[in-house]
């Protein structure tokens, strides 16, 4: 058997196809989804390993398009020992269910950008970690009065276009998202060259209106960046970026995500609602975490800043201005749920497909269809995480959850 390719099958689960959970096995073979009735007709094989989920739910792994960092790690701050932040983040993603994410990188000077980037390179998911997809670099041109907790000392102005973005990041090679204000000077061009170079563009931290919203979609921009949050309030005669959810001044074919933060603290169950109900196709979940997750409370740092966790909430220190959530994704989704009565499925694909297509990577990722990287996570009814698999592989066990453990059979590989 070891000169064969391994065939698995999991069975007596809940699969989330097509929007719905169904009963089904998934097959998995050199770490991708496979049709089983290849396998059957054409191969005449039957698995080497079976896995019996005992009836749990097996969705999609999880995609996080914004964390700053996590389990007391700051990419923005940590530069002499980002590698190793990034592998301790990595690995403690695994146990929330997150098999692919971009590691986000606030407001910095640009000898933090030269720094950290090259340092923080694709890198597929195993036993050592989540997927790496690319950045996130949340700035530094972005607006003033949005700053949030981004240092006012570190934004920038596009003085020389584009030309400015590339002296700023050194280099886009690791990029995989710039989140940047589009009502700044020359930022349309600055979103076409992005757009061009098959970079996802992100507004936010931003004043503008609905116009400045709409001519940076039709310029390439994709992406909102934590709904309701570094922007202006909604407003009946001008309802700013938020208005981008419902507008019809964009090419037909345009679809607009939007990350939203659900934790309870950054946005309210309300407000949860209303994006639901107003623009389901584009909601994404994002935890935007900071150091401070999975960290007791008392004072930590995120990029340039001191922050303080209070009450289970983030604060710039020695203010109430809010700086990243505290909450893993697992328990974002959970709130969510609960929050919006939106069933299982769609909560589960806010965090996984919807992510996935922002990125125009759902073939591969936050799917189980045939083809697709065998990255998934089971899960039992309250969602909470049992086991997180990536490329077909047990990458992390809930020991705590886990009673008996999941039960695999070991069989040889031809039928009888």
């Amino acid at each position: 058997m070891a000169s064969e390719r391994r065939l698995t099958q999991f069975r007596n689960c809940r699969l989330l196809r097509n929007h719905q959970l169904v009963r089904d096995d998934l097959w998995v073979r050199d770490g991708k989804i496979i049709d089983p009735e290849k396998v059957f007709f054409d191969e005449k094989r039957q698995a080497h390993v079976q896995i019996d989920c005992k009836g749990a739910i097996l969705a999609p792994g999880f995609i996080d398009l914004q964390i700053n960092g996590g389990y007391g790690v700051d990419f923005s701050y940590d530069i002499a020992t980002v590698e190793q932040g990034i592998a301790k983040v990595s690995k403690g993603l695994l146990t929330h269910g997150v098999t692919s994410y971009c590691p986000t990188l606030v407001t910095s000077p640009p000898e933090t950008y030269h720094t950290v980037l090259p340092k923080i390179s694709k890198k597929t998911g195993g036993h050592h970690g989540a997927t790496i997809l690319g950045c996130h670099v949340e700035g530094p041109f972005i607006n003033s009065s949005k700053k949030g907790a981004h240092p006012q000392e570190c934004i920038k102005e596009f003085d020389q276009g584009f030309q400015t973005l590339l002296d700023v990041y050194g280099s886009l090679d690791n990029v995989c998202i710039v989140t940047l204000a589009p009502e700044k000077e020359d930022a349309s061009e600055v979103i076409r060259e992005l757009s061009n170079r098959g970079i996802t563009v992100s507004v936010g931290h931003s004043m503008a209106n609905l116009h400045d919203g709409e001519v940076a979609v039709q310029h390439g921009a994709k992406l909102i960046t934590h709904l309701f949050n570094a922007m202006l309030p909604f407003h009946h005669r001008d309802p700013g970026l938020v208005g981008l959810l419902t507008t019809d001044n964009i090419p037909a074919d345009n679809l607009v995500y939007f990350g939203i933060i659900s934790d309870g603290v950054h946005t309210h169950p309300a407000a949860l609602r209303i994006a639901y109900k107003t623009h389901p196709d584009g909601l994404i979940l994002v935890t935007d975490a900071i150091s401070a997750m999975g960290l007791t409370e008392g004072r930590h740092r995120i990029g340039q800043m001191d922050i303080e966790v209070r009450r289970g909430r983030a604060y710039v220190a020695n203010t109430d201005t809010l700086c990243g959530s505290i909450a893993p994704m697992d328990e974002c989704i959970q709130f969510f749920k609960k929050a919006s009565n939106c069933s299982i499925e769609y909560a589960l694909e806010a965090a996984s497909l919807h992510p996935a297509k922002c990125l125009g990577i759902e073939d591969q990722k936050g799917t189980l269809k045939y083809g697709a990287d065998a990255d998934f996570v089971i899960l039992d009814d309250s969602l909470n995480v049992l086991s997180t698999w990536i490329a077909g592989d047990c990458v992390y066990e809930n020991e705590s959850l886990l009673s008996p453990k999941l039960d695999a059979t070991y069989r040889t590989n031809n039928i009888v």
